[in-house]
Order: C-alpha cells, then structure tokens, then sequence
C-alpha cells in the first residue's frame, strides 16, 4: 500500500486548515455553542442507524458550522461507528442477506480505493458527481411515466458497482448514502428490512475507514475524549430513528427516503459549486 500518498493527504489538510485555531474538542470540555452543535450531529447520527434514511449526511454540515468540514468528518467518525453498534442491535433480525453478501465487500472495496486515490481525488468533483447522480435517480423516478415498476432483485454488477461507489463516497466525504439509495430503493424491500441493510453495509464501511482515518489524521486522547461525551445524544437518536421508522408507514417511509435523497443530492451541489 501507498503510504507515501496519505503523508500528502495530511499536508494538504493542514495545509488547507492551517488557518482555523485548535479545535475546541482539543481544549477542556465546556458546554458552549460548539458541543451542542456537536450533540446534534451526533443525534442525527443516531437517528441515521435507527432507520432514518439520509439524516446522518446532515450531521458534518451542522458541525461545519463551528469548524472545518475535515475536522468535522474526523470528529464524527467515532459516533458513526459507536452508532453502528446500536443499529446492529436494533436491526439484527431485519436485514436483506443477499444485498449485505454483495454490498460489503464492494464497500470495503470502496474504502479500500479511496485510501489509495486520497492525495489525487478532487472532493469536490466527486461530490458534484454523486449530486447529479442522487437528483438523476430522484428526477426519473418520479417524472416516468410508468411508476408502478415491478420490483428488482438484488443483482451482483449493480451492487458490485453502487456499492464500490458508496464506500469510496463514504471514505471521501461520509457520503455514501446516495449510491446505496440509488441501487436499493428500485427493490421496494419491506422498511425494516432496508434500513437493517443500510446499518450493516456502513456499519462494516465505517469500521473499514478506522485505520486509514488513523493514518491519515492521528485521533487524540482528548478527541477520543470529546467524542466520548457525545454517545449518549448518538444512542437517544438510534433509538427515536427507530421508533420512527417502525411505526411510519411502507409508503411515507419510501417517499421519506426519496425526499431525503434530493435534499441531500442538491446540498452536495451546492457544496460541490460554492466550493
């Protein structure tokens, strides 16, 4: 493996980031503006393995408030996998067997080409990309004349493809969420079901991302630290996720799905254009 390229990957972050001051999560915990910001991201973390589909993408854009998106993202990955564990928990008995044998090793897969092609992949056309696609899939969907499509089964190539493309998003940017959505939703899997594969397929993508995290940006004790004190909000929103999720009906619960995968697409335009 290249480690040659995540030495490059650290002195573009600090130099990109050399210019914001130490992170507040590096200091003394206080209760102030930026650690219930951070309880928030860590909430709509939680409610993301609950079930709520999307949710967890807004969770950096929050934080990104008070700090750098890298920082965020850095801050974050800890919650997303202590996250994991619950959302293993809740969905253990719903999940789709034949999706999770193809999507996890096309995600590790994923993880895998985004570490290697860190110092050379641009983030923001990647992110443009995974926009146009998401607003393609939403657009078609709801624009074709024949909406009632019989349902598709699981199909090695697709997942192969969408499931490389999710773990390499979710390495990037913790966006994976759109290719796994645009090779999913054609399914019309039962709600519980979807959502028990989604926690899976990104539970085993985000424990893949640990080492290179690692390597590329060191985690300190006080970070660790910090991240520590924000479970508590992750677990509450694993929980209320859910709840929601079982007791929102089959359709609301799709439409839910396809409206978050919009919001979503067209916040990574936005970011991909604003720069």
């Amino acid at each position: 493996m290249d480690l040659s390229a995540g030495g490059q990957v650290v002195s573009r972050i600090v130099h990109q980031h050399a210019s914001h001051p130490v992170p507040a999560y590096h200091r003394p915990m206080q209760f102030d503006a930026l650690f219930w910001l951070a309880a928030l991201a860590a909430f709509l973390v939680g409610s993301s393995k609950g079930g709520l589909p999307a949710v967890g993408m807004l969770a950096v854009p929050v934080l990104s408030m008070r700090m750098s998106p890298v920082l965020a993202a850095a801050l974050l990955l800890p919650i997303f996998v202590v996250s994991d564990v619950a959302g293993l928990w809740l969905y253990r008995r719903d999940y789709s067997s034949p999706n999770v044998r193809i999507l996890v090793p096309a995600g590790i897969a994923g993880v895998l080409v985004g570490w290697l092609t860190a110092a050379w992949v641009s983030d923001r056309a990647i992110t443009f990309l995974i926009s146009l696609v998401g607003l393609g899939f939403c657009l078609n969907l709801w624009l074709r004349k024949n909406r009632d499509a019989p349902a598709l089964p699981p199909q090695r190539p697709k997942g192969w493809f969408w499931g490389t493309l999710a773990g390499f998003t979710s390495f990037i940017s913790h966006a994976g969420a759109p290719p796994f959505q645009v090779y999913m939703l054609p399914q019309q899997l039962p709600k519980a079901e979807f959502a028990g594969t989604a926690t899976i397929v990104f539970a085993v993508i985000n424990a893949a991302k640990i080492i290179p995290y690692q390597n590329l940006r060191p985690y300190s004790v006080d970070g660790l630290s910090y991240a520590a004190a924000l479970v508590p909000f992750a677990l509450a929103g694993a929980l209320s996720g859910a709840y929601l999720t079982r007791h929102v009906s089959q359709r609301w619960f799709y439409l839910l799905v396809q409206v978050s995968l919009f919001g979503v697409s067209i916040k990574l335009l936005v970011d991909a254009v604003m720069g």
